[in-house]
């Protein structure tokens, strides 16, 4: 094909730009193959993420755009750029999207889970940088809705940018509390107590939880919270924080839900470590 380079990443054919010359596999995950690649124009490195058969699902469609759409719009240091997105063969009938954005040498998931030993300037650092990055987002009124450590890049300087934003989205501020909103955000470790108890009611506050959940985790080098469904999520919050009062059930309006929580045994809550 003129103009075009083609190489094999995980699995998956890459057509893109012959300019991009193909380096490894970074990783694979729900909703494609990422691959770096030297920009032979610029002599830069960047990371190719390809969605195949994007537009097979409807839902996935508008996440792919709703991520294209997001990082077109932000221009952040602790945010990933987005520097290209492959022009397709034709403006009908093809299947395949390619992002095109800088490339970052890790993730904060490998980063804890490395030998590297992490100190307590690293912890200040990379809270910094994601406390920042986040409260950019919800300046421009954007929920990630997804923040975990591998949707959080890393350099071998210990810069950080947020990626990953197929399910964020924008929310007005008078109406954050009344729009309807799907139960399947923020994989279930990082996913705060309202959205699994009451997933019609919440707020931009469940990127704090995740946040919060990524801070202990880096401490602890384990996840705080490992539940294999959302009971055993609750059950290990409880576990962990104690039994919340009734003050704290208030912003719960499900009868059904607030029975059953209630029932619950009353744990002593236990120590992180």
């Amino acid at each position: 094909m003129k103009g075009k380079a083609q190489f094999l990443c995980g699995g998956s054919i890459f057509t893109v730009d012959e300019k991009y010359e193909f380096q490894k596999r970074l990783g694979h995950g729900a909703y494609g193959v990422v691959a770096s690649a030297i920009d032979k124009t610029t002599k830069g490195k960047v990371a190719i993420k390809k969605i195949a058969k994007a537009f097979s699902d409807l839902v996935d469609a508008k996440r792919v755009l709703r991520e294209i759409k997001i990082l077109k719009f932000f221009d952040h240091e602790n945010i990933i750029s987005l520097l290209d997105i492959e022009k397709p063969p034709a403006e009908t009938g093809y299947e395949d999207v390619y992002i095109i954005t800088e490339l970052m040498e890790g993730d904060l998931h490998k980063l804890i889970y490395s030998k590297q030993k992490l100190t307590e300037q690293h912890f200040q650092y990379f809270m910094y940088q994601l406390l920042r990055g986040v409260l950019f987002l919800h300046s421009a009124n954007i929920m990630h809705r997804d923040l975990k450590p591998s949707n959080i890049l890393v350099k071998t300087n210990c810069d950080l940018k947020i990626c990953d934003f197929g399910l964020a989205r924008g929310f007005a501020i008078e109406e954050e509390r009344e729009l309807s909103k799907t139960v399947y955000v923020v994989t279930r470790w990082y996913r705060a107590p309202e959205v699994m108890l009451n997933a019609s009611h919440y707020t931009r506050s469940l990127d704090i939880w995740s946040i919060g959940c990524i801070f202990a985790e880096m401490i602890l080098k384990h996840v705080l919270f490992p539940g294999q469904h959302n009971i055993k999520q609750l059950d290990k919050i409880i576990e962990v924080l104690g039994f919340p009062d009734d003050d704290e059930l208030g912003f719960i309006s499900d009868k059904i839900t607030l029975d059953y929580l209630k029932g619950l045994p009353k744990p002593v809550p236990s120590t992180l470590v």
